[in-house]
């Protein structure tokens, strides 16, 4: 009985179904509407983010998309999509400590209910600031239990149909994309390690042509 003969180009692609894909979909259209909101479009941090966030989403799918015959390119496409994320994330906390905003810690109580909602549109994460806001926090950008004094006053800003509708919620939604981040880099970790085993068992696309050739021979 002939042996079966593994495929010379295994099924690839799927990065849809990828959750760090999901994940890395959701922080860029986060970003594009953070900012809009809250970056100076003349500036070179608004091009530098954006670009940041679309380039882990694109590189995610085309690593996955080039596996087929290339783990080498998909392996360093992977690589090059976490370390775009992990720019993002510096900008996002260079955003709160430039402007004297909490860094919220994952246990935090926002951050916990943030991650309990597990969002996957910019209407989820819409939902939550509002949800933050009316129960949560004060008109101030306080938690409701803080003590008065505790943080200063925020003033209030106008951004009409926005994502968010004072100071207080850009950082609200700016800790939210860094616990998405912090999630998207932790998968994408696994995944660069996932890959770079198989790299060393298998082998790439010559290892599997000479592999396929010689079972097609013998047989």
């Amino acid at each position: 009985m002939n042996k079966e003969i593994e495929p010379l180009i295994p099924k690839h692609g799927g990065y849809r179904k990828l959750k760090s894909f999901q994940l890395a979909q959701l922080v860029y259209d986060v970003t594009v509407r953070f900012c809009g909101l809250y970056i100076d479009k003349r500036s070179r941090t608004h091009d530098q983010m954006v670009q940041a966030a679309r380039s882990g989403v694109q590189n995610i799918a085309e690593g996955s998309q080039a596996s087929g015959t290339s783990k080498k390119t998909e392996l360093k496409l992977t690589n090059v999509a976490r370390a775009s994320l992990e720019e993002l994330r510096l900008d996002y906390q260079d955003f709160l400590r430039q402007r004297e905003l909490p860094e919220l810690s994952p246990d935090h109580p926002a951050l916990v209910r943030f991650k309990a909602k597990r969002c996957s549109s910019l209407e989820d994460l819409r939902a939550w600031v509002e949800e933050e806001k009316e129960k949560h926090w004060d008109k101030h950008g306080r938690t409701r239990t803080a003590t008065e004094g505790s943080r200063k006053n925020r003033s209030s800003v106008s951004v009409g149909d926005g994502l968010c509708q004072s100071v207080s919620d850009s950082m609200l939604v700016a800790n939210a994309a860094l616990s998405l981040l912090n999630l998207c880099c932790y998968l994408l970790d696994r995944q660069l390690s996932a890959q770079a085993k198989a790299f060393e068992t298998e082998g790439g696309f010559t290892e599997r042509l000479y592999r396929v050739r010689s079972a097609k021979r013998k047989n």
